[in-house]
């Protein structure tokens, strides 16, 4: 049997933390950043996790992560 490829849109977005929890960065910090407050903007560097539904579907399109 084949071996099963990885999505590799899903490998550049999510990473997987020993624990099994799928870290990813939060989106709205690219562009427009004078519109939204300094608090707003700091909050989103800092990376989000996935919540447990969005986990399953997440290391279904990554098998060996």
């Amino acid at each position: 049997m084949p071996k099963m490829k990885t999505r590799k849109s899903a490998a550049k977005r999510y990473t997987i933390t020993k624990n099994g929890k799928v870290k990813y960065k939060k989106q709205g910090l690219r562009h427009i950043l004078t519109k939204k407050s300094t608090k707003r903007k700091r909050k989103l560097r800092k990376t989000g996790t996935l919540s447990p539904a969005e986990v399953k579907r997440a290391k279904q399109l990554m098998p060996y992560a």
